[in-house]
């Protein structure tokens, strides 16, 4: 284990090829795919948090079923989706980066969204009344609601980040796990486990940590720095 451990530092600390192209393809595809779903997360957040409709409760419950659903059957759909056959087969995207970020959105979109509904929803409702009485119009209370709600919601994002990029079989099933190319953290851990090749799963191991502390304190920061400013 000392041994294994020692090999991994050297292996992240030497520059390993292998290692940081994970890295990389890890930070963008991931990164890519939050802001995507965050796109699409945050106004349907803003919609489902503030309307009420016939159906309005069935939808938000689907949402929030969707955040426990595991990453192999949204690897699953997403996959027949981009085959040859499916509904954007044409775009031929299927086993590449592209791939892995349309199946990294749809893990993290009922996330953010499940957050942003949650965060919504316990908005004072002055603040819209507010905001109309001043003349602005839907545009300017999705920007009000933004700013006054910011720290929350960026922390859904963070939440969002998190999930996809610790998952493994979304990237497995879309990206095919190619090197180089679509082969990122999670998937080479898998794949060096089952080579024998245990220094080098153990190095991707402990880079993916850094991820999780990060997003960890930042989201303590958020919150101390909320408390400090509350009256």
């Amino acid at each position: 284990m000392a041994d294994g451990f020692a090999q991994a530092l050297k292996l992240i600390f030497s520059g390993d090829a292998e290692v940081w192209s994970a890295v990389r393809i890890s930070c963008v595809v991931s990164g890519a795919a939050t802001l995507v779903a965050c796109a699409i997360a945050l106004p349907l957040g803003l919609w489902l948090g503030r309307a009420r409709f016939f159906g309005r409760d069935a939808l938000v419950a689907i949402i929030n079923t969707c955040v426990a659903l595991p990453t192999v059957v949204i690897g699953l759909l997403a996959f027949g989706m981009l085959s040859r056959r499916g509904l954007l087969g044409g775009l031929e995207l299927l086993f590449t980066p592209a791939a892995m970020i349309v199946g990294q959105a749809l893990l993290a979109l009922p996330i953010m969204a499940s957050l942003a509904i949650a965060v919504i929803e316990r908005i004072d409702p002055r603040l819209a009344l507010t905001a109309y009485g001043l003349g602005s119009g839907r545009l300017g209370l999705f920007g009000c609601i933004l700013r006054e709600q910011r720290k929350p919601l960026l922390g859904a994002m963070l939440i969002g980040f998190g999930r996809v990029f610790s998952e493994v079989g979304v990237s497995m099933m879309l990206g095919g796990n190619i090197p180089g190319y679509t082969r990122n953290i999670t998937t080479a851990i898998a794949l060096e486990t089952m080579k024998g090749e245990y220094s080098l799963g153990l190095a991707l191991g402990i880079l993916l940590l850094f991820p999780a502390l990060l997003l960890v304190f930042a989201a303590r920061r958020l919150s101390a720095v909320g408390q400090r400013r509350e009256p």
